[in-house]
């Protein structure tokens, strides 16, 4: 076991706009929407620009990230996930198309779901089998949060510490495994604005 106590950790993400609403005013409301059903006290990360992935699916993202506690079984978290993606006009017709708003449960302190060898299977799986396949069930870690500098560099500011279960490395940990061009590729905005701040 670790220290992760009763952790949750959610991504969000978007790359539309509706003409009237911005990518990032998406991500915002959703950051809103998260603290207002799972309490003010949940960190959040300020918002991050993030080229698109996979490469050439539209324009780049806006991605931020949540930390909250809060005892409730991983489904029921879900199940509000949804309906803030629902009421931001999120549509699940395609993977990896765009989207007005994606939010990821990415994890809930050490639990592993649905077993160990079923997350390590879709962990492990080989990128080309990523686009085709994708799990008809809740898998806890999220199975990809260890690949991708879009979830890990907005959650250093919310839970840098936590601990994956299975693979035994910290958030900080993970991010520093990664290509650094990656990272750097990954850019911080200004709130209020929706600007890069470099």
């Amino acid at each position: 076991m670790t220290q992760n106590g009763g952790i949750t950790l959610v991504s969000l993400g978007s790359n539309a706009s509706d003409g009237r609403v911005s990518a990032a005013s998406f991500v915002l409301y959703g950051r809103d929407r998260i603290r207002d059903a799972f309490g003010s006290a949940a960190k959040c990360s300020r918002l991050f620009a993030t080229p698109a992935y996979p490469p050439g699916i539209g324009s780049d993202f806006v991605n931020a990230a949540v930390a909250f506690h809060k005892r409730l079984s991983p489904d029921a978290v879900l199940a509000v996930l949804h309906g803030i993606e629902g009421a931001a006009g999120r549509r699940r017709q395609d993977r990896w198309g765009p989207r007005t708003l994606d939010i990821d449960l990415l994890a809930q302190g050490d639990l592993v779901l649905p077993d160990i060898p079923t997350q390590s299977h879709w962990r492990d799986m080989a990128p080309e089998d990523q686009r085709r396949l994708w799990p008809d069930r809740l898998i806890l870690p999220h199975p990809r949060l260890q690949d991708r500098a879009f979830v890990l560099v907005p959650l250093m500011q919310v839970a840098p510490d936590w601990v994956h279960p299975i693979l035994k490395r910290s958030v900080a940990q993970m991010r520093d495994a990664l290509p650094r061009h990656e990272v750097d590729g990954v850019r911080q905005l200004d709130d209020a604005t929706g600007l890069d701040t470099a």
